[in-house]
């Protein structure tokens, strides 16, 4: 029987940049105004993005766009949703048992609990500029405020692969 290894160094690592952005507006109209700022093509993407927690199952929303000339994939992705959990347990009142439905708040990076969505950007070469586009996204009346995020900060990593 042959032993095949598998080193690290084998696998390819994407390149990408993380925009936290923290604005009111739902996500697709947030995806609309950035298709016409940042001139991007933002669609929603036939499967969500989802997470198991022990609160439950939970579900992100994603915009994917692939713009083939700069050879750039935009993400953009929800970070706070909300999961109701059941509660089995009856509680017994004075007129009747009920099962208690608690809502509760989830986050896809945790470590990041403000911010409404991220956009992720995977440039496969390295003469994409962050900083104009940060630029560019703070020209929007409608978006509160907007920051790149360090990739090495990012604990929850796991998260954004899809």
């Amino acid at each position: 029987m042959a032993v095949h290894k598998v080193s690290l160094d084998e696998f390819e690592e994407i390149e990408y940049s993380i925009i936290a952005i923290h604005t009111p507006l739902e996500d697709y109209r947030l995806a609309y105004t950035l298709n016409l700022i940042l001139e991007l093509n933002l669609s929603r993407s036939a499967k969500d993005i989802l997470i198991d927690i022990k609160e439950g199952k939970s579900f992100f929303s994603k915009y994917t766009f692939y713009d083939c000339k700069k050879d750039i994939t935009w993400h953009l992705i929800q970070n706070k949703n909300e999961v109701t959990q059941r509660n089995n347990k009856k509680k017994a009142t004075l007129f009747f048992d009920q099962n208690l439905e608690i809502p509760a708040q989830t986050y896809l990076l945790p470590e990041l609990k403000k911010a409404d969505f991220f956009l992720k950007i995977e440039a496969c070469h390295n003469n994409f500029n962050v900083t104009k586009t940060v630029a560019k996204m703070n020209t929007i009346a409608t978006i509160n405020m907007v920051y790149s995020v360090k990739t090495e900060t990012i604990k929850s990593k796991n998260n954004l692969i899809f």
